[in-house]
């Protein structure tokens, strides 16, 4: 991907031209091109001391992008898995929490477009809606009523 004569701070500005990587996924991308110790660690903290990695725009971009098909529970997997935690990440999954029935709905309605006809047919609806990361709760609500929570 990156040419070989790339220096660390060059290799991570290229990764952030592409979208909004935390420190974590930073650190673990370029490992392997560290020639010194210590060099990336100094990289890094020159790239977030200017403002180029920022947790909160992590956070916003990866709920920016995953929140129109995922559930709460997995985004906010997805960014555990970035290493990102604290605040930000508690306050972004509330926020998705409270508009989790409307989401799965909305991807519910995409994916199947009418109410099961069977038990099998809803058990498959249901799972997808589980692998998707949506909550029991929204989940029993958008397979069982479908469209009746319109309001």
């Amino acid at each position: 991907m990156a040419s070989p004569g790339l220096s660390l701070k060059g290799r991570a500005l290229r990764y952030l031209a592409a979208r909004e990587h935390s420190r974590f996924e930073l650190q673990r991308k370029l490992e392997p091109f560290e020639e010194t110790p210590g060099e990336l660690a100094h990289v890094l903290d020159q790239l977030e001391a200017k403002g180029f990695i920022d947790a909160q725009r992590v956070v916003d971009s990866v709920v920016h992008r995953r929140a129109g098909r995922l559930g709460a529970a997995r985004i906010r997997h997805e960014l555990l898995s970035k290493g990102l935690e604290g605040e930000a990440v508690q306050l972004a999954v509330a926020r998705l929490q409270s508009t989790e029935l409307e989401r799965a709905r909305e991807v519910w309605r995409k994916k199947f477009r009418e109410p099961a006809s069977d038990v099998a047919s809803r058990a498959k609806q249901m799972r997808f809606l589980a692998s998707r990361g949506f909550g029991a709760e929204a989940i029993r609500r958008v397979v069982a009523g479908a469209d009746e929570d319109e309001g």
